[in-house]
Parts: C-alpha cells; structure tokens; sequence
C-alpha cells in the first residue's frame, strides 16, 4: 500500500506535485432557468461543451502532477461503514434530511456518491412529495467543478471553506471527509463551522493565496468575512513555532459578481511575477489594503498600506504587475476581468493556466516572455512543456468562464515542491 501524501504548500507557483479536481458531471444538466439563481449562475450551462473544456485541465493536470477527482476520493470515504455514517449523518443534519438518512446509508458506496453529488431526486410516496415544486431531496452540486472553493491548503494544513452560500455547504463537508477519511492524505483539517455559533464565519478558497511561507494574502469580499479572517489570524498565532508571519488583506467590491474572490483580481504565477486587475489593485480607489503582523503568538501590528504590490515588495518579493486585458482600454479589461482574465492557476514557476479567450491578457503575457502553448497541443505530446522556462497555457473555454470561474478556481492543490 503507497504511503498517504502529505500536504505542503508554501506558495502559489511551487512545482505541483498534487492536486484535487472535480469532472463536472449531470449535475450540471440539472440546472433549469428557475433554479440558476440559487444555484449561484446568471445562465444554465451546456454539459457537453463544458466538459470537453474541462479535459484540457484535467489532461494537462495529468501531465504535470498526480490529479485526483473528487467522485473517486469520496467513493473510498463511503466504502469504509464508520466514515460512510459519519458523512450521512453530518449531511443529513446540515440539510435536514435525517428522515432519509437510512435510505442513504443503505445505498451502495458508488451509486451513493454519485447521489451527494449529482443529486437525489424526490419520491413520489406521499402527496406531499407528489405535488411539491422542489424536485430534489438531495440538490445537485451545480459548483463543485470549482474545487477550490471548499477546502483550502495552508502550509501543512487543511481549513475547510465556510461556505457563503447554504447551497454550497455540502462541498465543505465531502472535502473534510476526503481529507480526513479518504485514506489518501495526511494532513490535519480546521473546519471553522465548529466553532461558528453565531454563522458569521465566511471562508472561500478563493480569497486565499499563498505568496511565501510567511506571507498569506486573504480578500475580504462577499465569500470571506471579517470573522473568516479573524478566524484564519487565529489559527497563525497559534502556530508560535512559525516565527513572524504577514497577512495581507484586500477589501474588495460587493458588485459586479465578477469580484467574488481575490484571485479574479491578483495572481501570483512566477517569482517575479504576479497578473493583476489594476483598476482593483493598483489604481486608487476605495478598497483598502491593509497588512498584519504577527508575532510570537499575536498580532504586533496593522496597518493600511499603499497596495499589494508595494506591500509585497517590502517584504522582499519584488513582482512585475501584469495586466488582466493589457495596458490600453479600461473596457477590454473590464471584459476581460469578467471571463477570470486574472485568474491564473501556475503548475510550477512560470508555468501557468488561463483562458484562450483573454486574448489582451495573453499578449500582455506573451510581451513578458510567456509563450502561450495551445493546451491540446500538452495534452497531445506536440509539445513538451519541460522545455519551456516561461508559458502560458491556453485553454479554449466559453462554458467555463460562464461559469463563473477560471483555472485557478477549478484546481485545490495539496503539494507543492519548495
């Protein structure tokens, strides 16, 4: 039996060696006009298109790192009875479900998955049911393509996404299972929801990034809340071991729901790099930024600075802003920003994954010396991706981006190399 991987990650563009991704599946096909909205969509999305745009991801993921799917580490969680009831029963509490908790719990581990995934639909054993206009018992995971929402590495430890939205809860409590239960990582898990009594704790992967070992970058926006960050400042001053640590917050706009989460606006993918939306990051404006210093156990100071850039770089990480949309229209960027022309996920230094669509940001990229790798082209061994020191590779999406997410959206990383 293979020795379990631990988790490690200490920055965003380490060489990845580990990474969790979710096939979207039927569940997709489920959402109708009506249901869009609770379902966090603006537009219901065509299943065939978006996975074929999907494989791109996860053909070059394959490539690069061992890529794990979702469905696969939950069926392992549900084929061992102790860890299957635990699940069961946390769901069946979360959603109030506890009258078909036995039905669920004699349901066959694959055909049970597939269920918490893609959806339950309701029995017509009661005219209650009959005549119901909620058409599911279990509602699909319309979202849990984007995997790093719900759980989120942090150096050698896992948190577990407080959701925004109820919708999405149960994403948290199936990765907390893969990660506790699956049998495949070894890694200590804090999941905010136990000692959240009041609700107010909000923590998305999204709003997390990892620049250094000591360095944390957190959005403060409509998925992470004051209380989320104050819960993640606690865990690090818990971590005395860990010497002096930053964390670096950026307010950012309730509106336009393109601004969800930091890494729509700033990503880091290289040591001298880093692509950001500069009306949000660079430009003045009113979402502030604001750095925290902990020390030997507690916060020593904070303070408002001028900018993430600047802040970094005073911490001895001196990037090159790169322009989401390039350096000319503001409304190319704005468009761009919409489709996560930001929104990179870097597979190792330099190397990273974004739109074909984005076409102003891949130029800025390419002016920088990223050459833009096509990622069928990957997939299909035309190109070797080793010989490349700087690339970008495309990946042709119109689906996904309406989604509402991009490449780093839809990879949770678990290791990287230093």
């Amino acid at each position: 039996m293979s020795s379990k991987i631990n988790v490690n990650v200490k920055s965003e563009f380490g060489e990845l060696e580990a990474v969790i991704i979710h096939t979207p599946g039927v569940e997709v096909e489920k959402m109708t006009p009506q249901n869009a909205q609770r379902a966090l969509y603006s537009d219901i999305l065509n299943l065939d298109i978006l996975k074929w745009e999907h494989a791109q991801v996860s053909g070059v993921l394959k490539k690069v790192s061992k890529a794990f799917e979702v469905k696969d580490l939950l069926k392992k969680v549900l084929e061992n009875k102790k860890t299957k009831e635990l699940l069961i029963k946390n769901i069946c509490k979360s959603e109030g479900l506890e009258h078909i908790e036995e039905e669920l719990l004699d349901t066959p581990a694959t055909q049970l998955a597939d269920y918490l995934i893609e959806g339950k639909e309701m029995s017509p054993d009661s005219f209650t049911n009959f005549i119901s206009e909620e058409r599911f018992q279990l509602y699909p995971l319309y979202n849990f393509y984007f995997t790093r929402d719900a759980s989120l590495s942090v150096y050698n430890e896992v948190f577990i996404g407080k959701m925004a939205n109820k919708i999405r809860e149960r994403e948290s409590l199936i990765m907390e299972a893969i990660f506790s239960h699956s049998g495949v990582f070894q890694a200590s898990t804090l999941n905010p929801a136990w000692y959240d009594t009041k609700n107010e704790i909000k923590i998305e992967g999204g709003d997390v990034l990892v620049a250094r070992e000591d360095i944390l970058l957190i959005g403060s926006s409509t998925r992470t809340s004051t209380q989320g960050i104050d819960f993640i400042l606690s865990r690090l001053m818990a971590l005395k071991e860990k010497g002096t640590q930053h964390v670096l917050v950026q307010e950012l706009p309730e509106h336009p729901e393109s601004f969800i989460h930091l890494d729509m606006v700033f990503t880091l993918i290289d040591n001298g790099y880093c692509v950001v939306f500069d009306p949000i990051i660079l430009q003045r404006n009113k979402y502030r930024t604001i750095h925290i210093v902990i020390d030997n156990g507690r916060i020593k100071s904070m303070n408002y600075v001028d900018n993430l850039v600047v802040a970094l770089k005073n911490l001895g990480m001196d990037l090159k802003p790169l322009y989401c949309g390039g350096r000319g229209d503001e409304w190319v960027k704005e468009r761009e920003q919409w489709h996560s022309g930001a929104n990179f996920f870097a597979f190792a230094p330099g190397k990273v994954m974004g739109y074909a669509r984005n076409l102003y940001t891949l130029e800025e990229l390419n002016n920088h010396g990223f050459e833009i790798v096509p990622a069928f082209d990957v997939m299909n061994n035309k190109v070797n991706i080793n010989e490349y020191k700087k690339c970008v590779v495309s990946i042709e999406g119109s689906e996904m981006p309406r989604g509402g997410g991009g490449a780093r959206c839809m990879t949770m990383p678990v290791r990287r190399k230093s």
